[in-house]
């Protein structure tokens, strides 16, 4: 009791001193988690303006809403997006001074036809009546419910900002100029014609095995341009998936419960309502063609009699069985046609006259009657269908209605092989019928297969035990090969994804493998749909640069060509062609009439360099050896011919300055977001 009276006295004290006690706990927790850091309350920062979590979070949810089957880091990704443009181009129109007036604001709601065609808006005569419109406004602004005030002011804001950059844009367009030697400089890179000689060794024929290439020389190569290959910071990661799905025993226990319906399926009247009744998939009254079908069962499928049943079969993780209700014949077809157009018909760029189009449609019918199987290529070289004629005016699985009348009935109302013409509105049609088609109409009770509660507790306790194994070994691959199961990369992971490789939608793997206490090495298991993924954080990417993996892609086969390049060089001897073909084993080609504007070589492809020197060469002489795309060149020049003057560079001026404006708007905000100070917290939501 003593004891008691004296803990009681002092209750004021070891109350206060418990406190201290849990405050420091908590403050502990709170400096390691940084959550005094004011950036944790902020999804990132442009330039030193913070991106608050709270509104942004609100934009997100708007997204979501408004776009149908948006996902919530699609919308994340989408409203980052929108702010960074937002803060960025905001600046700018602050330090040049752009805004609008309340006038210029009216004449921009104008223009809006949700507005400006409002009945609540419009006069006597129809026409938008700026006083009504400011007594509405006048009227939400004073109402006792600001909620649509607030909503207009929003919007007002919206409005404002679209024509500021409206005006932005128009300034850095107006900018943009094509000078008449730029206009000229078009023309000529178009139409000055160069023929010279060359001996070329593709870089093909030195083997890769003769060019390895390390990690070091990939960064290195990355670190010269190292804007080329900018990269977000990026995780990798290895991954098993355990899948939930139903055991042997399962599929059993399924088949013994759903052979029981059967027995039923055989003499129902209405089947539609037993499938509905019965099946986890409902009734479909579509007629289905023989490819249609399920592919391992098509052929019992398709040729069970009228009221026949078939099964029980497995098929996409349901246990079938399929009952004959009804068949049709030529339910579809497949055709072939040629079509000759003619001048004045729809759609139609041909310059014949509707009597030639009949002729050659009778001429090319004489040659298909002629050599049936030759009818694909007389498609090719005659038909006017951009749609059909490079596949050899084919078409398939035509079905009745879809065709033109009269090339529906030909098609309909012929047997297979038949070759004739038809005209349309659209010209003249050689058409040969290819096939035609039966359907059927099925009733397929499927259920799913689904694991037992003794399968799904086996998966888990799987799942577990090599979450546990791989905790403490080391060897990933190793722990998963002796579970059976098969170790998955998912490289290139940024922080503001949402998909890994393999299992979908997981922003939650995503997230953890960003998440600073998350340590390269660490395993970690994650509930998903498909079952369980055992995943493994494998490496960080903090450099700035593309990863080795994704690098080593575009990266390496350049870096290959460089080596190439060195060892073709050596076989290169000779000062001129003939001594440089014999060295190298190569011959002498001949290009003619080549453009700087398409620099293109017979057979070897886009080689502005090789082409560029020719230009540059007098008659005659031989340049030195040169590195192109696709391998090692030696031009020698043979004549320039030189377009002729023209009279006025309008068009090409026109041209490239619409071109150039087009261009400024977007890589002008490409080189602000480029010089930005952008923090990107994505990540961590």
């Amino acid at each position: 009791m003593a004891v008691l009276s004296k803990i009681r006295q002092r209750s004021f004290f070891l109350i206060i001193i418990i406190a201290l006690a849990l405050f420091s706990f908590v403050l502990a927790d709170v400096i390691q988690s940084g959550t005094f850091n004011s950036s944790t309350n902020n999804v990132g920062s442009v330039n030193g303006t913070d991106i608050e979590a709270q509104e942004f979070m609100q934009n997100v949810s708007m997204i979501e809403k408004q776009g149908q089957g948006t996902t919530s880091t699609q919308a994340m990704n989408s409203a980052w997006e929108q702010e960074v443009r937002k803060i960025i181009l905001s600046s700018e129109f602050e330090k040049l001074g752009l805004k609008i007036g309340n006038e210029q604001l009216i004449n921009v709601i104008k223009q809006n036809p949700n507005l400006a065609q409002n009945p609540q808006f419009l006069n006597a005569a129809g026409q938008f009546d700026e006083n009504k419109f400011k007594e509405f406004l006048k009227g939400i602004k004073n109402a006792p419910d600001q909620s649509q005030w607030l909503e207009w002011k929003e919007f007002e804001r919206n409005i404002e900002r679209f024509a500021v950059e409206q005006m932005y844009n128009t300034m850095i367009k107006s900018g943009v100029y094509t000078t008449k030697a730029e206009g000229k400089f078009q023309y000529k890179t178009e139409n000055d014609k160069a023929d010279f000689e060359y001996v070329s060794v593709a870089f093909s024929t030195v083997n890769d095995d003769q060019v390895k290439i390390t990690d070091a020389e990939i960064i290195d190569f990355m670190k010269k341009s190292p804007k080329k290959y900018k990269s977000d910071n990026t995780t990798s990661i290895d991954f098993v998936l355990v899948e939930n799905k139903p055991s042997k025993e399962d599929e059993q226990a399924m088949l013994s419960s759903i052979s029981d319906v059967k027995v039923k399926f055989d003499s129902v009247a209405n089947v539609g309502e037993f499938v509905n009744a019965n099946s986890d998939i409902k009734f479909d009254s579509t007629y289905l063609a023989k490819k249609d079908l399920p592919l391992d069962y098509q052929e019992q499928l398709f040729n069970l009699p009228v009221g026949g049943v078939f099964g029980p079969y497995v098929f996409n993780g349901h246990q079938c069985i399929s009952r004959m209700i009804a068949k049709k014949g030529n339910a579809s077809a497949k055709a072939s046609h040629i079509l000759l157009a003619y001048k004045g018909a729809p759609q139609s760029t041909a310059t014949r006259t509707k009597e030639e189009a009949q002729a050659l449609a009778n001429d090319l019918l004489a040659q298909a009657k002629a050599n049936p199987g030759n009818f694909a290529m007389l498609a090719m070289t005659n038909s006017d269908d951009p749609g059909s004629k490079n596949n050899g005016g084919e078409y398939d699985n035509i079905m009745p209605g879809q065709m033109v009348p009269k090339f529906n009935d030909f098609v309909f109302n012929n047997p297979v092989g038949m070759i004739g013409v038809v005209e349309t509105e659209y010209g003249f049609h050689v058409i040969k019928v290819l096939d035609k088609y039966g359907a059927v109409l099925m009733g397929t009770v499927a259920q799913k297969i689904q694991p037992s509660e003794a399968t799904i507790d086996a998966i888990y306790t799987k799942a577990s035990q090599l979450e546990a194994d791989a905790n403490e070994n080391k060897d990933f691959v190793a722990v998963a090969k002796k579970a059976g199961l098969e170790v998955v990369p998912a490289t290139n992971l940024k922080g503001f994804d949402e998909y890994v490789q393999g299992v979908g939608s997981q922003r939650e793997i995503v997230r953890w493998s960003f998440n600073k206490d998350t340590e390269i090495g660490d395993v970690r298991r994650f509930d998903v749909p498909q079952g369980f993924v055992i995943a493994k954080l494998k490496d960080r990417n903090e450099t700035g640069l593309l990863p080795i993996d994704v690098a080593r892609q575009s990266v390496e086969p350049l870096i290959k060509n460089q080596k190439k390049a060195e060892i073709i060089k050596k076989k290169m001897n000779g000062n001129s062609l003939e001594a440089v073909a014999k060295a190298s084993g190569a011959s002498i080609q001949t290009a003619t009439g080549i453009s700087l504007k398409t620099p293109v070589l017979p057979n070897m492809g886009n080689e502005p360099k090789v082409v560029g020197k020719a230009f540059g060469l007098a008659a005659g002489k031989t340049s030195e050896i040169i590195e192109g795309n696709s391998g090692m060149f030696m031009v020698r020049a043979k004549t320039v011919t030189k377009a002729p003057e023209i009279s006025s560079y309008a068009t090409y001026i026109t041209q490239d300055r619409s071109q150039n404006q087009s261009y400024a708007i977007s890589k002008a905000y490409i080189a602000l977001k480029d010089k930005a100070e952008i923090k990107d917290n994505r990540a961590n939501f």
